[in-house]
């Protein structure tokens, strides 16, 4: 796995071992580009809202489960989203036997990086998440893969909650390829699936780790595109998970 060798800050330049601690560094951003020649990130795509959407909410609490590439960025795109309330990294499409990093890395488990996201419907559609996740979180015309990582645990996948989530994704996407946007078909598949959170250290990435070089290359770049393609749906300050020792799943809705 590419980002298994970034997860670690950029080192400050400075004292006796400063050369050496800027050299490495360096290394890594090549490396790391090098990478890139074989599917690197991906620029944001402007399209159009979904036609289809869910019925004006009379709630104000839904969740929505996504997949698309490794789930720092996924989660730190969402919860720069105005009207969602929590965003919680995790594993679905699983069994929870196996529902950890070190199993699902190995591509086999069935499972998906993904995000469990709470939101508030009378504030952001289920559909406008749906077009923040097609068009800033990732790129869905990329097959069990997303920038320099690859394997199905990084596919494109949407686990609807309920039949209307499900009815909404499928004409999205049904819309999308008609149209096409993206200049390829999409390959995100509807999946069924439970959500298994990801142990903490996973939880907040982006936020914690800015100057890391995975996060720095890969995941910064999506914020300022949400900030420029969705103006009035971004917030500054982060939904940020809480993480305790005994739980950090979100509350139940």
């Amino acid at each position: 796995m590419t980002r298994r060798l970034f997860t670690s800050n950029f080192p400050f330049f400075q004292g006796r071992h400063g050369l050496l601690a800027a050299a490495i560094t360096i290394t890594a951003l090549l490396w790391q580009c090098m990478a890139w020649s074989s599917g690197g990130p991906e620029d944001a795509v402007k399209i159009p809202p979904p036609v289809r959407d869910e019925a004006a909410a009379t709630v104000h609490a839904e969740t929505a489960v996504l997949a698309g590439g490794c789930f720092w960025g996924m989660q730190g795109v969402f919860q720069h989203v105005k009207g969602v309330t929590g965003v919680v990294a995790g594993y679905t499409g699983g069994s929870a036997q196996n529902a950890n990093y070190d199993a699902v890395s190995g591509g086999d488990t069935g499972h998906a990086e993904s995000v469990e996201v709470v939101f508030d419907p009378t504030q952001v559609s289920y559909g406008t998440l749906l077009q923040i996740y097609f068009s800033v979180a990732h790129n869905p015309t990329e097959l069990n893969r997303q920038g320099p990582d690859s394997g199905t645990q990084y596919r494109s996948a949407i686990f609807p909650r309920s039949a209307a989530q499900r009815q909404v994704a499928e004409a999205y996407i049904t819309q999308l390829n008609a149209a096409r946007v993206f200049g390829a078909p999409l390959v995100t598949r509807l999946e069924k699936g439970d959500f298994y959170p990801a142990e903490a250290y996973h939880q907040n990435y982006l936020t914690n780790n800015p100057e890391a070089p995975y996060i720095m290359i890969n995941d910064l770049p999506k914020l300022t595109e949400l900030k420029q393609i969705f103006p009035a749906l971004y917030r500054d300050d982060p939904v940020l998970v809480k993480v305790q020792e005994s739980s950090y799943r979100l509350p139940p809705i």
